[in-house]
């Protein structure tokens, strides 16, 4: 009978679930909120800035600097699904997350982590062309490549978190509703089923692996290729300036793929890590990538920081 199943899929799926924060550190949940506050108003001021200056200066619009914009854009997505609730649950505002919420923040949250992790790659060729083939960069960094690889990386993203809300959707909840994190990701929710949950285990396995896994192996390989390039052929000088662009970028790349991977392998692995520790990581990869980002790629570029200093100037007048 068709209103007996649909009865029956509704009472097996929670109408909402409990967001309990930091499962263990519930007499520091109003201190954590403090340095998450900051941080979330540091990401905001800073990619905000970042995406005004970008647009508006008309010497800006070119790859590299549009590539920052698509970060930025990211970044605002990846920091807004996640600490506004996470904030409400620290001030005990509102613990409640409806069902359909709660997927609905899991896909944007995995659906910005995956777009974030293409526009990296993205940015460590554009590197690599600029250094190492010099003389092709304008022919094959056009306006439409960028265009192209800003859609990409949407349509990469939403192919690979689509079916794990149908994932999630059909695994029964037996009124499991109490979940021990500040937000909802994919396996998190999972874990909640009364149900073999080994098809989202595999699913969100090679997923991670062939999407931000696959990434951050092609990011390496560029860097190592640059690196090499610049101590190839450049004075003292210039292998430092490369030298030193490289470690920043490499150390906000580490600060985005570290916490978030072991998160993911946490969820399959990790049976012996703490939970609160765990959950913390959880929150550092949306909260310290989206404050460093537009931090470490505006120091690390003279055009950039001179830009933003005048619009910062200007406004202040």
């Amino acid at each position: 009978h068709p209103t007996m199943a649909a009865l029956n899929q509704t009472s097996l799926q929670p109408a909402s679930f409990l967001l309990l924060g930091m499962a263990g550190l519930e007499d520091l949940h109003t201190w954590l909120s403090i340095p998450f506050c900051l941080m979330y108003i540091a990401a905001l001021l800073g990619n905000f800035i970042l995406l005004f200056v970008i647009v508006t200066e008309r010497s800006l619009h070119e790859p590299m600097y549009l590539f920052l914009a698509m970060l930025a854009m990211a970044d605002l997505v990846l920091s807004s699904s996640t600490v506004p609730k996470a904030l409400s649950v620290f001030w005990s505002l509102s613990k409640e997350i409806s069902f359909h919420a709660c997927l609905t923040q899991m896909f944007f949250i995995h659906l910005s982590f995956i777009a974030e992790s293409t526009i990296l790659l993205a940015m460590a060729f554009d590197r690599y062309v600029a250094i190492c083939d010099p003389l092709r960069y304008a022919t094959v960094f056009t306006h439409s490549l960028i265009a192209r690889i800003g859609l990409a990386a949407i349509a990469r993203s939403f192919c690979v978190m689509f079916p794990t809300i149908f994932l999630l959707q059909r695994l029964p909840y037996c009124s499991h509703s109490i979940m021990p994190h500040t937000y909802c990701e994919h396996m998190g929710i999972a874990r909640l089923a009364c149900a073999d949950i080994s098809v989202n285990i595999w699913y969100g396995f090679a997923t991670t692996l062939l999407s931000p896994g696959v990434d951050i192996v092609l990011i390496g390989v560029s860097y190592v290729l640059i690196l090499r390039a610049v101590f190839r052929l450049s004075s003292k000088d210039a292998q430092l300036k490369a030298v030193g662009t490289c470690s920043s970028h490499a150390c906000v790349i580490l600060m985005f793929y570290t916490p978030a991977f072991f998160s993911f392998f946490t969820h399959r692995f990790g049976r012996n890590v703490p939970h609160h520790v765990h959950i913390l990581l959880a929150n550092l990869y949306v909260l310290l990538p989206p404050m460093l980002n537009p931090i470490v790629y505006t120091m690390k570029n003279k055009h950039i920081r001179e830009k933003v200093s005048q619009v910062l100037f200007r406004t202040g007048q």
